[in-house]
């Protein structure tokens, strides 16, 4: 077995990886700073999620066929997924944010799956953008809240089968977890989504192991079978976490539609 210290030091600088690179945001053209201006590695992979939605949800089905093609059947089974989860969270009246909703999931959803691709960029795993969405869910929602119930709308906060005396309470611990609502609803999304591609780059580093006189022959194997089960897993978890996020969404909705306790 060969010791680590036998191995040249340029096989050393090798084996040196950072796992966390991969999220870092870098300029398309050059190296200069980043600013709000600067198209990079986020932006494009931005534009491809939105392009990518288009093709599918515009040219896919556009032929409108009997007989589906597989991107109309992929259209029509996420059209029809999202629709009931809608109403069965929301009821009938929340229907209407549909198409706002819609495109949440698939926007999500696309980032999530075409950052697993080799040398793409999660999107969704920078909380810059995750925070937007939650951000704009939560507005949206205290808005709709408001316009709907005006003032009534804080009976959300008032939970009157308490006691009276812990309802003072139980209004501030409700304010308090309200106002948290799109810090756990974005940080959930991301953080799951960049665990997830940080563990698949640690045991992706092992895997080259076995080019270098022989070092990690043992270690290799194990590593390439962790990459497939990890990826593996990350599908799942790039759909569950997109479902998670509109779900959550569509709770926070109803929420604002009935918001009586």
């Amino acid at each position: 077995m060969t010791d680590v210290t036998d191995v040249p030091q340029d096989v050393h600088n090798e084996l040196v990886f950072h796992p966390m690179d991969q999220f870092i945001v870098r300029p398309l053209f050059g190296d200069g700073p980043v600013h709000w201006y600067t198209p990079t590695n986020v932006t494009l992979w931005l534009a491809v999620t939105v392009a990518a939605i288009f093709f599918m949800m515009v040219i896919g089905t556009r032929g409108r066929a009997v007989i589906p093609s597989r991107a109309q059947s992929i259209a029509e089974l996420a059209y029809g997924f999202i629709h009931k989860m809608v109403e069965d969270v929301t009821g009938k009246d929340g229907l209407k944010f549909f198409p706002y909703i819609f495109t949440l999931f698939l926007f999500i959803v696309f980032s999530n799956f075409l950052g697993l691709l080799p040398r793409a960029f999660t999107t969704t795993s920078h909380i810059a953008v995750t925070g937007v969405l939650a951000l704009l869910v939560f507005v949206t929602v205290t808005v709709v809240g408001f316009v709907k119930h005006g003032a009534g709308f804080l009976g959300l906060f008032w939970v009157a089968s308490a006691p009276l005396a812990l309802r003072p309470i139980l209004a501030l611990i409700e304010v308090i977890s309200y106002f948290v609502r799109p810090v756990s609803h974005s940080i959930r999304l991301a953080g799951n989504m960049m665990a997830g591609h940080a563990v698949m780059k640690v045991f992706a580093a092992f895997a080259p192991l076995i080019l270098f006189s022989g070092v990690g022959i043992a270690v290799t194997p194990l590593s390439i079978v962790a990459i497939a089960a990890m990826y593996g897993l990350e599908v799942l978890v790039a759909f569950i976490q997109a479902y998670v996020f509109t779900i959550l969404t569509c709770v926070y909705l109803k929420d604002a539609l009935h918001p009586a306790h």
